[in-house]
């Protein structure tokens, strides 16, 4: 009988070690220094993109992107390919050039892979919008990360809104 509570404890611990190591850290960033600026900045969609879930990395939030940078991607923005199954994953909506959003969040994911800064999205029209929250990792430049700065947009995906 003690063997096999043994057996169960350490399954158990062995369970619980695999779990652990494949965990993501979530941290909300926005009150550092490199990354206080940003929230609440309001941005213009530059071009159509989609908006996908990923079968090998997970997201509390639909990430947003396009074939240039999510090559599993259609090349073609079409409203034909929602809930179509795509190698990577699924397409879950569509987003149309001149559609607002504002950036409400900084958020690092750390894991035993790597770190990396990621930017979550509201539309203005949130009320409208079957997703209203998105995940920008894939239209973000991260090249300013190595020298410990913040990430931005790309300016191909979205332009900062002027107000008056």
């Amino acid at each position: 009988m003690k063997w096999i509570i043994a057996v169960i404890v350490a399954a158990l611990l062995a369970g619980f070690v695999y779990w652990q190591r494949q965990g993501v850290k979530v941290s909300y960033v926005n009150g550092l220094t490199a990354y206080n600026a940003l929230p609440g900045r309001e941005y213009i969609f530059q071009r159509d993109c989609y908006l996908f879930k990923l079968d090998d990395r997970a997201s509390s939030w639909p990430y947003v992107g396009d074939h240039a940078v999510v090559a599993s991607l259609p090349a073609e923005v079409d409203p034909k390919h929602l809930d179509a199954t795509h190698p990577a994953g699924r397409i879950i909506d569509v987003v149309r050039t001149g559609d607002r959003f504002k950036l409400v969040s900084v958020r690092r994911d750390e894991s035993r892979h790597g770190t990396s800064i990621s930017f979550e999205l509201l539309f203005l029209d949130e009320a409208e919008r079957k997703y209203p929250r998105i995940d920008a990792y894939f239209i973000m430049d991260h090249s300013p990360e190595v020298r410990g700065e913040a990430p931005s947009l790309l300016r191909a995906y979205a332009v900062e809104r002027v107000k008056y």
